[in-house]
């Protein structure tokens, strides 16, 4: 009884837990599960299926049974074609043995590079809006986050002298995510140049996810690491799940020098071994022959993002042009409800999902996340729905 009682006072879950907030996107969803004739705008996920004949060397690496552990770095002629790609698109050279890894996607990727390179109280400065998990990942890690808010009139891309006065002696890393979720900005050259030139004076290091670096309309993708004297200071993050619709297949990767990557490999080798097997074997025919889908790809979404840009900005929610990713971040603040309750309402009144601004970071209140990975014929209908919405909702 004694014992029972003590395990009962206890606090038993991890402070570092606690701080991290419950997920802004999943209420939504859970909300989402229970109604009918729903148009979902918010999982950032392709619509589209896995090519076939990347399914195909998927399905018979599994007739082969290769269905053993690889490498903890993952499978070498995976390393080697990966090499190759950064080298023909960016100029970069990386040492397939020791200088990639592949993980379980890059959300893995972003926590081992955070647990690979800060001690507890080292501070990380992070741009927002950004991804849900940056700040979750550096808590985990026993990092300070530090954020850096971007806003519309910069069309959301982090500027140099923002992150510069932030900067303290515990700073150890930047962390950038362009093209960005959930605004879809992109950094141009010279502005990621500036930032360079920052981590450079300070001696720092960037961790770069490059997830949606192939989803990109009408400008060019700068890859971090191939900016001048960065690529031993950076991590470059990227890998299959966006640009050939491999979400579920969980196949990412890493590049850095080579201490970084044993580092984070060190970690991966506990808590994973290994990225799965047939995966590996499905990026592998990706990056061979997956270029055709790409474009294909990228242009239907191309087509998406134009309608719902225009349409938004017509029914009065103001939305800047996103140039990569598949998000659009128009802003709901003429309905003069908060970022939760536009979308909480929206679903329950109209039946159309969307992500609240302020769960990307306090800077994105205002604001709704709104994913055009789906059909033209929804994109045009949750458009209707939600012009009849604002229309109810227009603050007086």
């Amino acid at each position: 009884m004694k014992d029972t009682k003590r395990t009962k006072e206890r606090d038993m879950i991890s402070k570092r837990v606690k701080e991290i907030p419950p997920s802004g996107i999943r209420r939504f969803f859970d909300i989402l599960a229970s109604l009918e004739g729903v148009i979902s705008l918010g999982v950032g996920e392709p619509d589209f299926v896995t090519p076939w004949h990347i399914r195909e060397a998927g399905i018979y690496s599994l007739e082969k049974g290769y269905t053993s552990y690889t490498s903890n770095y993952g499978l070498l002629e995976l390393r080697e074609e990966i090499a190759r790609y950064l080298k023909s698109r960016y100029g970069l050279d990386y040492d397939p043995q020791r200088e990639l890894l592949i993980t379980v996607g890059v959300s893995e990727g972003l926590d081992l590079a955070m647990r690979a390179i800060l001690d507890p109280g080292d501070e990380i400065i992070v741009h927002e809006p950004g991804y849900v998990s940056y700040m979750p990942c550096t808590v985990l890690a026993g990092g300070v986050f530090v954020p850096v808010p971007t806003t519309i009139e910069n069309e959301f891309k982090v500027k140099a002298e923002d992150i510069e006065k932030r900067i303290t002696p515990k700073t150890k890393a930047l962390l950038l995510g362009y093209p960005n979720n959930p605004t879809g900005a992109v950094m141009d050259r010279e502005g990621l140049r500036r930032v360079a030139e920052v981590a450079q004076r300070h001696d720092l290091l960037v961790i770069s996810d490059e997830i949606y670096e192939r989803l990109v309309y009408g400008v060019k993708h700068t890859c971090f690491a191939s900016l001048p004297g960065m690529k031993e200071r950076t991590i470059l993050l990227s890998g299959f799940s966006k640009a050939f619709a491999m979400t579920g297949w969980r196949i990412g990767y890493a590049a850095a020098r080579e201490e970084i990557i044993e580092a984070m490999m060190k970690i991966h080798q506990y808590t994973m071994m290994c990225a799965p097997t047939m995966g590996q074997m499905a990026a592998i025919e990706a990056l061979r022959e997956g270029e055709a889908q790409i474009a294909e790809m990228v242009a239907e979404y191309d087509q998406r993002r134009r309608v719902m840009v225009e349409g938004f900005n017509r029914i009065g929610l103001t939305c800047f042009e996103p140039r990569g990713a598949f998000y659009t971040f128009p802003s709901i603040k003429r309905t003069g409800l908060s970022s939760e309750e536009f979308a909480e309402r929206l679903l329950l009144e109209d039946r159309v999902a969307v992500v609240p601004g302020a769960t990307f970071g306090e800077c994105g209140e205002g604001y709704v996340r709104c994913c055009y990975a789906t059909s033209l014929a929804e994109i045009e209908e949750a458009l209707e729905r939600m012009s009849r919405f604002v229309k109810r909702h227009r603050a007086r």
